[in-house]
């Protein structure tokens, strides 16, 4: 797997939007804090155009996105934002020949398509990271983090005990993003390969019967079964029916993990909230989780 080069100052960043549709307005913000932090900034082809609520058709950000990919002077991708749409254009993006011109792909949420794309065939690593819609309204510390992991300052990130952990040491590659995204990648090219890997999960507006449904989903496909370790981001805004499900989107984790031997971090800086930290997903990481509580650090 190609861990692409770090960016330098006076690198060019490139913003995409391949799936919910973006205004210029609405990347102001970012665009001058990137700027103010020294990089160049290029908008993707088309980069705000509409059909519907998608940027375009599918042939435009399938087309506005592989520029960026086949752009030599673009050193960094970022989704300018999650929606719906990633899934509708991945099988169309050319990655032949990205390891003669590997950059860092960036993004959460619906971006969990490339991140599972890549890391399944073995292409790139790529930043779980804020993205610029949301970058306005989240913590300095997530720009920051991101900043730091594109000039590639190693990752690490620590954080209290939480009563559900399991306890344990563990290294493997960081894998995952977004539980719903990964579930509907399941069988498909874009399926992740979580054998002595680090499985990272957040998910947002869902309801807790289907969390389960998820979670049984990855479990049966055998996700679980060679894990090095599993991390637990936000479980943002759950919602349950008139007759509640009766467990929280953590102890429905934890239910059908528990029976497993790898170590479990819950409550992870990183998802849909405000603290939205970055991690090198595809790079060789360690997890410690103790009663102190738990430290992910880069190898």
């Amino acid at each position: 797997m190609i861990i692409p080069p770090y960016l330098h100052l006076g690198d060019t960043i490139g913003i995409v939007a391949p799936a919910r549709k973006i205004s210029l307005e609405e990347l102001q913000f970012s665009t001058n804090w990137l700027k103010s932090k020294g990089f160049q900034v290029v908008f993707a082809p088309n980069l705000f155009a509409e059909e519907h609520q998608f940027a375009g058709s599918d042939e435009i950000r399938q087309q506005s996105f592989q520029a960026m990919i086949d752009n030599p002077n673009v050193k960094a991708i970022l989704s300018a934002r999650g929606g719906y749409g990633s899934a509708r254009i991945i099988d169309k993006i050319d990655f032949s020949h990205f390891h003669e011109n590997p950059k860092w792909l960036c993004g959460y949420s619906d971006f969990t398509v490339f991140h599972s794309h890549l890391a399944s065939q073995n292409i790139s690593a790529s930043l779980h990271s804020t993205m610029p819609i949301s970058m306005n309204e989240e913590t300095i510390d997530n720009c920051n983090a991101l900043f730091d992991a594109l000039i590639g300052k190693k990752m690490e990130l620590s954080g209290h005990n939480h009563p559900y952990n399991q306890y344990g040491t563990s290294a493997g590659k960081i894998v995952g993003g977004n539980l719903s995204i990964l579930y509907s990648m399941l069988g498909s090219p874009s399926d992740i390969n979580t054998n002595g890997a680090i499985l990272f999960l957040e998910d947002l507006d869902e309801y807790l019967y289907h969390i389960d449904r998820m979670i049984v989903a990855l479990k049966r496909a055998g996700k679980f079964d060679h894990l090095a370790g599993l991390i637990i981001g936000g479980m943002s805004d759950m919602h349950d029916n008139t007759i509640p499900f009766g467990y929280s989107a953590e102890e429905i984790i934890l239910k059908h993990c528990q029976e497993y031997d790898f170590p479990i971090a819950f409550n992870i800086p990183v998802g849909h909230g405000k603290d939205n930290k970055t991690l090198k997903l595809g790079v060789s990481s360690k997890l410690i989780v103790s009663s102190k509580g738990w430290t992910l650090k880069e190898l």
